[in-house]
């Protein structure tokens, strides 16, 4: 900017001193928001894989989207970044990264998301899987100054050199081009050379798609994680667009926010919470026909939708050893055993299923239960009984009502 200031002397006539202050404004840094979220699926429980909520851009959503979705790949359209060549592109250039050169970050790359409330780490992979841009070339030579003796201007620009796939896209002018190319895993360099000389040549935005690798949402805690990568940028740099065509920036910075969603959900019919022991074949057996009870029992029914590890607990009302008992009203106390099984798809900590399986006070046996996939709305069961030697206690005092209570807990704090 400039500004003129008055400037006075005693005794002389006033002047006019022009006074320029100069500045330039930081060039835009090239920094990316990426998005995944996972919360189970009622209509799709086997899928266990987090869903890329970054909102596309550019060249796939806006312009061959039907494209894109064939060859499964998406783009981002960064307009923040610039890139300039520092002198011409040579015809026919001995070296390729004196043309239209671009070696991206391919190879999967480890990152380290956090947790924003506990401090969990989780492992994240990351990849480039595609790449394009805008640019611009003087007229003349125009567009065409990329056509050889091999080769047709365009050639390459739409079907991809190798190892770079296509997409069969290709959006030209006489002086400016869009494209974009698939890059294959652990791809090496993938570029284009003119057969004109080119005076200068700018890239005005960048498009890229990438890969992500996740951990199992299953086995992560709900909440939000967060985590950064920085790739390099420049010649012989992560983004590596060749000896001549310099960006503005020398790093690509991606934010992740992931968040995890889990369900723990627990319901039983009208009335599940009264429980009534009978013998196998009702009172009547014994009744009728004298046949004394081996054993009183009662199956309950529930239901349970479970994304994640939780643990069962035993509250007692009557406590005996390690599990809740029966009291009548002359203080005569008989053990209660209960017990679960629990749906395909919750095991314990050794993968194993988990039927008729005790439930204690001290949460033996059930203090760790995962999810191997989303259990939608699936039927569990409570088992309750009271075993043969104590049926026979019970029995020396007919006519007599033994009560008691018994709290299970399904519990996500594991």
């Amino acid at each position: 900017m400039s500004f003129l200031a008055p400037i006075k002397q005693a005794g002389r006539p006033s002047c006019w001193l022009l006074i320029a202050a100069f500045f330039s404004l930081p060039a835009h840094a090239f920094v990316e928001e990426i998005t995944a979220s996972f919360r189970p699926d009622p209509f799709n429980p086997m899928s266990n894989k987090f869903t890329n909520t970054t909102p596309q851009s550019g060249l796939c959503p806006w312009h061959v989207p039907a494209k894109c979705e064939a060859v499964n790949t998406f783009s981002i359209r960064n307009t923040q970044f610039r890139a300039d060549s520092n002198g011409p592109l040579v015809a026919y250039p001995d070296d390729p990264r004196k043309g239209a050169y671009f070696k991206m970050p391919s190879a999967w790359r480890d990152l380290q998301v956090i947790h924003r409330d506990t401090g969990k780490v989780e492992t994240v992979q990351m990849r480039i899987a595609g790449i394009g841009a805008f640019f611009t070339v003087p007229r003349p030579p125009g567009v065409s100054a990329w056509g050889t003796a091999s080769s047709s201007w365009n050639q390459y620009w739409y079907g991809a050199p190798a190892p770079c796939m296509p997409i069969n896209y290709f959006a030209a002018s006489t002086y400016y081009a869009l494209f974009f190319w698939i890059i294959p895993e652990n791809a090496g360099a993938c570029s284009v050379t003119p057969g004109t000389e080119i005076p200068w040549m700018n890239y005005s935005h960048l498009e890229y798609g990438y890969e992500l690798k996740t951990p199992n949402p299953l086995t992560m805690e709900a909440g939000i994680y967060e985590g950064s990568m920085t790739y390099s940028m420049g010649p012989g740099a992560d983004f590596d667009f060749g000896d001549v065509m310099i960006p503005d920036d020398n790093s690509a910075t991606f934010n992740f926010t992931l968040t995890v969603e889990h369900i723990l959900k627990v319901e039983l019919p009208p009335g599940g919470d009264r429980i009534e022991l009978l013998p196998q074949e009702g009172w009547q057996a014994w009744l009728n026909q004298g046949r004394r009870p081996t054993r009183l029992f009662r199956d309950q029914t529930f239901s349970i939708a479970a994304s994640h590890r939780f643990k069962m607990m035993l509250e007692c009302g009557l406590v005996i050893g390690n599990t809740c008992g029966l009291q009548n009203s002359d203080g005569d106390q008989v053990p209660l055993q209960i017990s679960t099984t629990l749906p395909f798809g919750l095991t314990d900590r050794y993968d194993q299923a988990l039927k008729k399986r005790p439930l204690r006070l001290d949460g033996s046996g059930t203090d760790f239960i995962q999810a191997t996939h989303y259990v939608n709305q699936r039927p569990g069961t409570l088992h309750f009984e009271v075993a043969r030697d104590d049926v026979a206690d019970m029995l020396e005092k007919p006519g007599s009502t033994y009560r008691g209570t018994a709290t299970v807990v399904w519990d996500s704090e594991v």
